[in-house]
């Protein structure tokens, strides 16, 4: 059942509306493939690109359209961003998979923590 196509559209559906909130859907995609279907690391770490790109660039769109998105600003990240992933990438495919799943799951638990422990600063207006 879990593998069926009605259930794999309703669970990319969740995990598309979480990822449009920034909430973290690509990890839950992860998540899903390797311990629910049983799909391997590598091939798991393509499908959540593929997944995340385009969810990334259409909540990109929407937030650029409401004003809540200044490329200016963000260029340096966006570059940076993007030329750690390509180095990350290519060292990816040198390294163990046990040692990346490993350093995914205390990803996990650490951006988990956080969440649990998180307080919000109170933001003064200047």
């Amino acid at each position: 059942m879990l593998n069926t196509i009605p259930f794999s559209l309703a669970i990319g559906t969740a995990l598309g509306f979480l990822s449009g909130l920034g909430v973290g859907g690509g990890s839950l995609l992860i998540l899903w493939l390797t311990q629910i279907l049983g799909i391997s690391y590598a091939p798991a770490r393509i499908i959540n690109l593929l997944f995340f790109l385009p969810a990334a660039l259409i909540a990109s769109f929407y937030r650029k359209k409401d004003g809540a998105l200044n490329i200016k600003k963000l260029l340096p990240g966006i570059i940076a961003g993007c030329l750690t992933a390509a180095a990350a990438s290519i060292l990816a495919t040198q390294l163990d998979t046990a040692l990346i799943q490993k350093f995914f799951g205390l990803l996990l638990l650490l951006a988990g923590c956080k969440e649990l422990f998180y307080k919000q600063k109170k933001v003064s207006d200047e």
